[in-house]
Parts: C-alpha cells; structure tokens; sequence
C-alpha cells in the first residue's frame, strides 16, 4: 500500500446531539475497528457541544490550530437543531406572499383544534397575519393559467416585508403544483431584492395537492433556513478549521441522509432526523440477528421516541405534526415521541396524582444525584435511590464521577414521599411505575393502534436509559423477546454512520386512473429521477448501488384519504397500477370495491444510494472476556430488597447467560434485568432478554 493511501482520511464518524448528551460513533474503516464517545450537549449552542466531542474523538482541544480532524473522511450527523427551534419558536421572522384570498390557509388549518373534545382551544401560528400579503395570480386546478402574476405587487409585498425586519420569506401561490409558473416569476423577482438566500418556492419544496400541508410545509422550511443554515455554515466552518476536508452529511427525517447544502435548502427535512437514525440502527442490528419484526424504543434524557420495524423495514408517514398546527408533509419513520426520559421531573400536581414529565432537567444542570443544583426528582433519581444505577460508578464514560444518591433521596422524599404519605422507597417505584407506563402507553399507539400484534415483535431499547427499562417494558406490553444492542447510548450515532443517502420527490396527477397517460407520466418519472440523481451527485459520496422506489397515492372516487400504493417500474400500465391497488386495499381493508372509479393522486418517487456497509461483527465481544460478575448491588424491586450481581458488559464473551436479578455496565449505558429475566450474549455483542418464569 502507498505511503498516500495510508495517509488517507479513513475515519466515518455519526454524531446525534440529543438534549442531555451528544453521542459519536467512531469507525476506522483502515481497521474495522469502532469506538464510542459521549459529551454533554450544549442547548442552544449545539455547535459546540459537536466541536468538543470531535475534539475528544481526535484527542485534541482545537484551541491552539492543531489539524485533528484530518483524519476524518466522512461526519454523518443527525441533528435536532430544527426540532426544537419548532417547539420552542425560536425561528426567523418569516413573511408570505401568496394567492389573493389565501393569507388564512396557515391560521385556518384543517377547522382542527388543540383538543377534539374542548369547547376552547388557542393557536397561534408562525407567520402572524401581518406578514401574510396577498398579489393577484390565479391558476386553475387543472393548471391553466387563469391570471397572470403581478410582479409589481410581488416587489411592493417583498418590501414590506423587509420593512417589518423579515428575515425569510415562502411564496404560496394556491395551484402552483398543477403549474409553477406564476410562483416561479413570483420568486425571481422577490429575489432581485431580497437581501440573502431565504427565499422559498412552495411548489419546489412540495408539489402536491393540498394547500394547507403545502403551505405548512414551505412556511417551516423557509422559518427554519436561517436557523439550520446558519448553524450548518458554522458547523462546517468550524470543521475546515481543524483539519477536516471531507464530507458533512445530514440525516433526514426520512432515515436517509443528504448533503450539508440540501439540507440548507430543505431544512424541515431534518425535523426528528436524530431519533430516525436510531431506528435504521435498530433494523438493521435486528434483522442481523435474525429478527424481522421489531419496536425500537429510545430512552434519553428529556424523550422516549419509539417506532415500529415490520419485515425489516421502518414504517414511513407521509406528514407528521410537530406539534399541535405544525404540519410537516415530507416523508418520515413513522415516531411517537413523549416527554418521559431519564431527566423527566416527578411532582404531585395539585389533585395529589403523581406526574413525570414532559418537564425535564437535561444535562445541565441534570438530575438531583448529578450534584449541580437541581433539588427535584428525575427518574434517574428513582432508579439511582432504587440502586438499579450504582452511584459509585462514572456516569457517561467519565462524565461524572460518581452520583450522590444522598441528593436523589431528599429531592425524592420532599416532592414525592411526603405529599403521597410514601416511603422514599415507594415513592421512587412509584416515579418508575408512572414513567413505564406512559412508555407502554406510546408503545401500544405505534403496534396495537395500527393493526400490529406487539406479542409478534421483540423490543429493542436504546439510549441512556433504554436499558434500565427494558424488563418492565417487556412485562407491560407482552412481548417475549427483548434486544438490547451492544452500545445502547450511541444507536443513533451508529444509525448516523450506517444510513444511506435518500431522496424524495411527488407529484400531483389528480386523474382517473382509466385517463392517466402513460408516456407523459414515464416522462414525468424520469424528470423526478432526474432531479433525485443530481441530489445524490452533489454530494460527493461514492454508492455500491442506486434503488428507486416508485409508489402513487390513490383513492376510490368520493374518498378523502389516500393509500400509497408501491409499484415497480417494469409494472407502470393501467393493468399493473389497478392490480397494484387491489392489493394494497386489500391487506389494508380487507376488501375491495367494484364500481367507483380509481384516481391516482400523487407520483412519488424516492431514489437510494446506498452507502458501504460495514459488518456488524466489528462491535462483537472479542477474545475470551470473563463471566465473573464485579460485585454486587442492593437494588429495591417491587416492595422488597435484592442482591444483584454486577457485571461489566462489554468484558462477557459471546454466549454468556446472565440470570436476574443483575446489573449491567458499561461507558454508555447500564442495564437492570430484573428476577424472573435472563440475558444471553449473542454473536453480535447484543443482549437477548427473555423470561424465566
């Protein structure tokens, strides 16, 4: 091998910042060798939180012009910078120049309300009504041209604009997916004076019918490009600095990733991009260890994000809401997110019940035990007090030294124990037994609320505190069988660097499904291919293959929701799409209809380049190990004290069985396998848990 291609940059690094910690998964391709490394977050300055775990990958502090980044070929990164600048309205000041009569699309919604069965309920969109002006244009549905824009009242409204200190702006025009062309001039001429790049096209970011989820959609995207954009820009600048001269990828919402400059162009494509990467982690680790069928649960610091894995594949939505009036319609895995994570605060509300979370402490200043301030109870409080966690054991890889359980006791006892008239023991089970069942509760919404058995899945727990919870989870739901991977706090890290590059594009055809015209939707196809290559081109990364996936939104005639209907290309006649929609109707329905006609909404097409693999075995036990536990623990469960052997994890070779009641540790996670469970190694380093009475 020649001197240079030693020297080539040979690390792939994934990063995920969540809200307590930033997690990197390291891979030496040169070596096949992995590590792992954790840092605090650092929130609303997420950038340097990145920085200082790419400093610790490197082993350098970067403050004296050191290049330790050089050795870094590829960074995938999931990020929640958009997700949360959503949920906290932290976004630019963003106008809307739409269609004469359409300035309330965003406000009105779908009649909807915060909640179904109020007789009040309060919204407050994004973009208030003073910044949504009108111009004359008009396209018909069909996509005739009815009325010309008028491009001086599109520069007059874009000067208003900038005169109320909009930073962003979107460009709606109401039938601009059937025919861009008005919106199109719209957007040239608003950006002959606007004075940066946050300038958005509804109908580019999405083409399809439906004008609030359009709306919705490209208002968020134009909100979020300042936001992302600017903190991608110095992400990036920051990297270059050190050394670093390869590529910067992004992970999507979709599981996908794409370059660092699409995801300045399409930033409401990253909301939820962290917790999707975990989920490919998860299916693929699943179905390497011969499960198909899978329900991925992430337990962090602030959220428990679950999905569900059916035949080896993540479910994928079409939209999602980041919260209430928040519509994103871009596809994503399918996640349900609640705030119950191992920083959620405990208190007694006012009716005397006891609540754990959304409220959560974070990293800084952390739980009571972490010493930093904070008097209240967290659920790693409960578990601390509880010694399902030894408090003498490093927390994070070394971040903390050791927790004061001391802390978590009184902090416990104040806000809990003494309002209920409980222990501090059973105020503590009672924090947990709270916390598992507001996670079985999300657990049941994404598998028996959608037509899934979750006795036919295994449970697959990840993040920090994946792995403290996955007995209990296991006796809540039913499922028989739980997985809990080799490095459980930095799945989404490892999801990051194993994910491919994924784009996705639709179109609005609105006809009968006897009228559709083959050769111009051949056409539009290959257009559709066309633009997802380039996507994939401008990226730099070299791909073993590139897949298509081609599907149509279709419905009976009288209808209102869609069925996505996937196909293959060599199947694109009427023949092959009306057989294609019998089928999927029904497995959905059970049933089909005779005698409505079929129309085909929306093509949509999605174009994958997959990125090398690497095996799996790399994060295999290797060498002999040792089955010998470290010590033993006091641990209180269900009304009673037991003694739980400790072990460190990473040190048990392949085949190892575990009986409960234990404790597992390693650097990035700990592990309570309660009495009645047992866990056994397998050949991939993954903890099988399973019942024993």
């Amino acid at each position: 091998m020649s001197e240079a291609a030693v020297n080539q940059p040979h690390w792939v690094v994934g990063v995920d910042v969540g809200g307590t910690f930033t997690d990197l998964f390291v891979l030496d391709e040169k070596t096949g060798q992995a590590r792992i490394v954790k840092v605090p977050s650092t929130r609303g300055e997420e950038a340097r939180g990145f920085m200082n775990g790419i400093a610790k990958v490197t082993g350098t502090t970067g403050e004296n012009g050191e290049q330790g980044a050089k050795d870094i070929a590829t960074i995938v990164h999931g990020t929640t910078v958009g997700t949360n600048a959503l949920l906290e309205r932290k976004i630019a000041r963003t106008g809307i120049i739409t269609t004469r009569g359409f300035r309330d699309v965003l406000e009105m919604r779908r009649r909807d309300r915060p909640q179904t069965w109020g007789l009040r309920g309060s919204y407050t969109p994004v973009v208030p009504r003073a910044w949504r002006l009108e111009v004359d244009e008009r396209v018909l549905a069909d996509g005739q041209l009815h009325t010309p824009v008028n491009l001086d009242q599109v520069r007059e409204q874009a000067r208003a604009l900038l005169a109320e200190g909009c930073e962003a702006v979107c460009v709606f025009f109401v039938h601009a997916y059937a025919n861009p062309g008005n919106e199109q001039a719209a957007v040239a001429a608003v950006r002959e004076i606007w004075p940066n790049s946050y300038v958005t096209a509804a109908s580019e970011v999405l083409p399809e019918i439906r004008e609030f989820e359009r709306c919705s959609t490209a208002t968020l995207n134009a909100a979020l490009q300042p936001v992302v954009g600017g903190y991608l820009q110095r992400l990036d600048g920051d990297l270059r600095a050190q050394g670093f001269g390869g590529e910067l990828l992004i992970v999507q919402s979709n599981g996908g990733v794409m370059s660092r400059q699409t995801a300045c162009d399409v930033p409401v494509r990253t909301a939820l991009s962290g917790p999707a990467a975990g989920v490919m982690a998860c299916a693929e680790i699943a179905r390497a260890s011969g499960f198909e069928n899978v329900i991925t649960g992430d337990i962090g610091g602030t959220s428990f994000d679950v999905s569900l894995v059916a035949g080896g594949e993540a479910a994928l939505a079409a939209q999602t809401s980041i919260e209430f009036g928040l519509v994103v319609r871009s596809p994503m895995i399918q996640i349900e997110t609640i705030g119950a994570g191992g920083g959620s605060i405990a208190s007694v509300d006012a009716g005397g019940m006891l609540q754990v979370g959304p409220e959560s402490a974070g990293s800084i200043p952390g739980p009571a035990c972490y010493g930093r301030g904070n008097t209240r109870p967290t659920v790693t409080d409960a578990n601390v007090l509880l010694g399902r966690i030894a408090a003498d054991r490093p927390l994070g890889g070394g971040l903390l030294n050791k927790l004061d359980s001391g802390l978590s006791d009184q902090a416990i006892a104040l806000h809990v124990a003494e309002p209920l008239g409980l222990t501090a023991m059973a105020a503590a089970e009672a924090i947990l037994t709270v916390a598992n069942a507001r996670m079985a509760g999300a657990i049941r919404v994404v598998s028996i609320e959608r037509g899934h058995d979750p006795r036919q899945f295994a449970y697959m727990p990840f993040g920090g505190g994946g792995g403290l919870h996955v007995c209990a989870m296991m006796r809540e739901v039913g499922v028989t069988t739980g997985i809990v991977p080799r490095y459980p706090g930095v799945t989404s890290a490892l999801g990051c660097v194993m994910a491919d590059m994924r784009h996705d594009a639709v179109q609005t055809l609105n006809v009968a499904l006897v009228d559709v015209a083959w050769p111009e939707l051949l056409q539009r196809l290959d257009a559709l291919a066309e633009a997802c290559q380039v996507r994939l081109d401008s990226a730099g990364v070299n791909f073993v293959r590139v897949d298509e996936v081609i599907s149509f939104d279709m419905l009976y005639m009288g209808q209102t929701h869609t069925l996505q209907v996937p196909v293959k290309r060599e199947a694109l006649n009427a023949a092959g799409l009306l057989a294609a929609f019998e089928a999927a109707y029904q497995h959905a329905f059970g049933r089909v209809l005779q005698g409505p006609v079929i129309r085909v909404m929306n093509l949509r097409y999605a174009r994958i380049g997959r990125r090398p693999k690497f095996d799996l075995a790399v994060l295999a036990p290797q060498g002999k190990g040792s089955t010998n536990p470290v010590g033993e623990q006091q641990v209180y469960h269900q009304g009673q004290w037991w003694t739980a052997q400790r072990y460190e994890r990473l040190s048990l070779p392949v085949g190892t069985v575990v009986q409960g009641p234990a404790i597992l540790e390693q650097p990035d996670t700990t592990v309570w396998l309660e009495p009645g469970f047992e866990g056994r190694v397998d050949t991939l380093g993954n903890l099988l848990v399973e019942r024993t009475a």
